[in-house]
C-alpha cells in the first residue's frame, strides 16, 4: 500500500503535486552578478529536484530591488532579464515535481549596514536587545508606498509565470513586511491599515488579489502564514485561523503555517512558547487546532526530519509536509524514505545562550550545506556553527560590496 505522504495533491488551480513532500523555503542568500539567480542555485535545485520532492519552495525572492533580506537575496523585478529565471525553473522542473517561487518583502528587517529603504507599517524598530542595532530604524509606509509595493508583488508574480514557474507564495511570515501589517505589536497605524484584523491584513489580502489577477487561473498561489508569532500580545492562531478565513474566497490554493521571527525565532526551534515541541513538528499543535476549520489545504513546516513524524502531520488532516533543514543535510531525503530508510545524520545542534547569535548560527549551518550540495559536495552537517557564522559573514561582506555597486548602478540609470 503506498503511503499517503506518496500520492498526489490536487490544487484549486487545477494543478496537482505529485506527492506530499515539499522543500520549504530556506534563504539561500546566493545570488550571482546582478542579485540573478546563477550557477549555484541552478545546481542546488537540480539537486533537490533530483531528491523525490513533489514540490521546490524557492528561498526569497525579493520584490523590491531597495529592500533585501540580505545582500546575495534575488531580485525580480520589471527591469530584471528572464533568462536566468526561466533556467532556475527549469533547474526545479528537471526530477518531475513543480517549483513555486516565493516572493517577499523584508519591511523593517533588513540590515542597518544595507543600502536602500527599511519600511515598516510603522516607525517601530526590530527588538533583539543587544543585537538591536544590526537591523535598520524603519520609517511608517505611506499609502502610496503601500499600494506601489502591493504592485510590486503582482509583477514579480507575473514574471515568475513567464519564466515557467509552477506557482508562487506570498510571505506573510517570519516578521516580514506582510507579518509586521499583520502584528498588533508592529503595526500601530490608525488608519485604513491598522487596528481591527480586517485592517491589518489588508495589504496582505490586496496583494493576494494583485496576484492572482496577475497571473493565469491555472498558476498556484499560495499564502505562508505564522501560526502564531509568540510574542505575548502578538498575532496568535485565533488571528491566524480568521486570516485563513478571509484568503479562502481569493483563489489560495494552499496556506503553508510556520511561525515565530527574528524576534522570536520558533521557526529555527527556538521558540518563547510552551506548544510547539522542541524536537519534530514544532507547530504541529497549533495546526492540529487550525485545520479543524481551514478552508484551505494547509502545509506545515518546522522541524519535520522523519518519515513518521511526516506521516503524523498528514494524519492530523494537514495535506502537505514542508522540510527546510533536513534537505540541506540530506536532499534526496524524500526518496530515501520512499525506500524505507532514514538520513544518516542531522545538523550539529547550536546550544548558545544568545537566542539572537544561535539563531543567525543556525541560518548559517544550513546555507554552508546549500553551499556544498551546489557544488556537487557532500553536506558536512557536523561543521562547527561557529566556522558556519565566519564563513557566511565573510561571504556576506563581499556579497554587500556587490549588491551597493550594483544598485548604485540601477538607480543611476532608473
Amino acid at each position: 500500500m503506498t503511503s499517503e505522504l506518496f500520492s498526489p495533491l490536487s490544487l484549486r488551480s487545477g494543478h496537482v503535486l505529485n506527492n506530499r513532500i515539499a522543500k520549504a523555503a530556506m534563504e539561500e542568500n546566493m545570488a550571482a552578478d546582478g542579485q540573478l539567480p546563477g550557477k549555484e542555485l541552478f545546481g542546488l535545485y537540480r539537486r533537490w529536484a533530483a531528491g523525490g520532492t513533489g514540490l521546490l519552495i524557492t528561498g526569497n525572492v525579493m520584490v523590491h530591488a531597495e529592500a533585501l533580506t540580505g545582500p546575495a537575496g534575488v531580485v525580480l523585478d520589471d527591469a530584471a532579464p528572464l533568462e536566468p529565471f526561466a533556467e532556475w525553473a527549469e533547474a526545479g522542473r528537471s526530477g518531475g515535481g513543480a517549483i513555486w517561487m516565493q516572493i517577499n518583502h523584508p519591511g523593517r528587517q533588513i540590515g542597518s549596514d544595507m543600502p536602500g529603504v527599511v519600511w515598516g507599517p510603522s516607525a517601530v524598530g526590530v527588538d533583539l536587545g543587544r543585537h538591536s542595532s544590526r537591523f535598520g530604524r524603519p520609517v511608517a509606509m505611506t499609502p502610496e508606498q503601500i499600494r506601489a509595493t502591493v504592485n510590486r508583488y503582482a509583477v514579480t508574480a507575473r514574471r515568475a509565470e513567464q519564466a515557467g514557474f509552477d506557482g508562487v507564495e506570498v510571505h506573510a511570515a517570519h516578521g516580514y513586511l506582510l507579518s509586521q501589517f499583520l502584528s498588533p505589536l508592529v503595526n500601530k497605524r490608525t488608519d485604513q491599515w491598522g487596528g481591527l484584523l480586517e485592517n491589518r491584513a489588508r495589504m496582505l489580502l490586496d496583494v493576494v488579489r494583485a496576484v492572482r489577477a496577475a497571473v493565469s487561473p491555472s498558476f498556484a498561489v499560495a499564502v505562508k502564514l505564522n501560526s502564531a508569532d509568540f510574542q505575548r500580545g502578538g498575532f496568535d492562531a485565533d488571528d491566524a485561523r480568521q486570516v485563513i478565513e478571509m484568503l479562502a474566497p481569493l483563489g489560495v490554493d494552499l496556506v503553508e503555517l510556520s511561525g515565530g521571527s527574528y524576534e522570536s525565532p520558533a521557526m529555527s526551534g527556538r521558540p518563547a512558547d510552551a506548544r510547539t515541541q522542541a524536537r519534530e513538528a514544532y507547530f504541529l499543535d497549533l495546526a492540529k487546532d487550525l485545520v479543524t476549520t481551514s478552508p484551505l489545504p494547509l502545509m506545515l513546516t518546522g522541524g519535520i526530519t522523519r518519515r513518521d513524524t511526516a506521516e503524523r502531520v498528514l494524519d492530523s488532516g494537514v495535506a502537505l509536509v514542508g522540510m527546510g533543514t533536513a534537505l540541506a543535510v540530506t536532499p534526496d531525503l524524500p526518496e530515501r524514505w520512499r525506500q524505507g530508510r532514514e538520513a544518516d545524520a542531522r545538523l550539529r545542534p547550536v546550544t548558545w545562550s544568545d537566542k539572537a547569535l544561535a539563531a543567525a548560527a543556525g541560518m548559517a549551518q544550513v546555507r554552508h550545506q546549500m553551499r556544498r550540495i551546489a557544488r556537487g559536495s557532500r553536506p558536512t552537517p557536523r561543521t562547527h556553527p561557529a566556522f558556519a557564522l565566519v564563513s557566511e559573514q565573510r561571504k556576506q561582506r563581499r556579497a554587500l560590496r556587490r549588491y551597493r555597486a550594483w544598485l548604485s548602478a540601477a538607480q543611476g540609470t532608473a
